[in-house]
């Protein structure tokens, strides 16, 4: 079976987490600021902060800016649900803008047309699939409107918009590292940015509120949020290799969009500016159900992100939302394996069952 995911750990990742579990220190030791440091310079942020997971990222982020009670964050209603979770953990409210077709990440228009209409005081904006966000006019809106923007990056190490990396662009962004990312410490997750008070203030929150100057003062409420030396050094080795993975993933896609080319499969696009870090690779197509089944039984492994939006979530159903396009695409999208494990002979078999699919229809 050819698998939608594949985490590569190797020897030296065992190396490392074997020499912390030696030194007998495996909590938020040197090797987490260590990492910290890496992870900010690869993205050319001033600072990094290191947290146990996406989520936590996101939510220390928000508190960090002082989002919280009575405001308001738009974000897109095709993502993860951590995205909303997020916001809502923080105590604000989250509002849903409708997304582009074609790159399914939040549509600008849509975006502006929501702060015109009611008070709003961020925008997340989510890299999904590992697609950049059009930040540029993101970007411009919160300019304009004194907005707080956040980017979720939780799905797009390694991705550029207009030659820089992503986790560079508002006032904070955040990544997971979840095993199927692209790159892994087991679970973790890092807020980046360049504003010396978000970092700290993030520092504290994920720490108890621990005074930055260490030991037993709190100065605010706040999560242990914390990363291990153990996950930390696993992403130190997995940031080396993050490139060259990243370099992969596109030379796969680049491999699917030519295998299937002459399909009926709405392929990635890829808008001038942008360069995608495919997590994903993720086509649009009629009866998706019956494609992955059909894919299925070739031994091609699949996914569906998402089938849900998060405003039709059980939890999210007290939210009115116009999401139509949303709601289409989660109709009708699949993912396809584009991990750095697959072979050209694995690609040869995904184009080759889809096209089998097809002729039997």
């Amino acid at each position: 079976m050819i698998s939608i995911a594949s985490p590569e750990l190797k020897e030296e990742e065992k190396q490392r987490v074997k020499e912390v579990l030696d030194s007998g220190m495996i909590a938020d030791g040197p090797e987490v600021r260590s990492f910290e440091d890496e992870f900010a310079s690869f993205c050319g942020t001033e600072h990094g902060v290191a947290t146990s997971n996406g989520t936590t990222a996101l939510h220390t982020a928000f508190e960090a800016l002082g989002i919280g009670n009575g405001d308001t964050v738009v974000t897109s209603p095709f993502s993860f649900v951590a995205s909303a979770n997020a916001i809502r953990l923080a105590g604000a409210t989250p509002v849903f803008a409708d997304i582009d077709p074609e790159t399914f990440n939040l549509d600008p228009q849509a975006v502006e047309d929501i702060v015109r209409q009611r008070d709003v005081d961020a925008i997340l904006a989510v890299h999904l699939y590992g697609l950049p966000a059009d930040l540029g006019q993101l970007q411009d809106i919160a300019d304009e409107h004194d907005l707080v923007l956040v980017e979720d990056a939780a799905q797009a190490h390694g991705a550029e918009y207009d030659d820089m990396k992503v986790g560079s662009f508002g006032d904070a962004a955040c990544f997971s590292f979840y095993p199927t990312k692209n790159m892994t410490t087991g679970e973790g997750g890092m807020i980046t940015t360049d504003r010396d008070d978000v970092a700290e203030q993030a520092a504290s929150f994920a720490n108890h509120g621990r005074s930055v100057d260490g030991g037993y003062e709190h100065v605010r409420v706040g999560q242990n949020y914390r990363m291990t030396s153990i996950a930390a050094v696993i992403g130190q080795v997995q940031l080396d290799r993050l490139p060259e993975y990243v370099e992969t993933r596109r030379a796969n896609a680049a491999l699917l969009n030519r295998g299937l080319a002459d399909s009926d499969l709405i392929t990635p696009v890829e808008p001038n500016g942008c360069r995608h870090s495919y997590h994903q690779y993720t086509v649009r197509v009629d009866d998706r159900d019956k494609l992955a089944e059909s894919l299925e039984n070739a031994g091609v492994g699949t996914g569906v992100y998402y089938p849900t939006p998060i405003h039709k979530q059980p939890a999210y159903e007290d939210i009115t939302c116009s999401a139509p396009v949303a709601e289409e695409v989660a109709n009708d999208v699949l993912s396809l394996p584009v991990h750095p494990d697959l072979s050209p002979v694995d690609i040869e078999t995904i184009t080759q069952a889809v096209h089998e699919y097809e002729a039997q229809q």
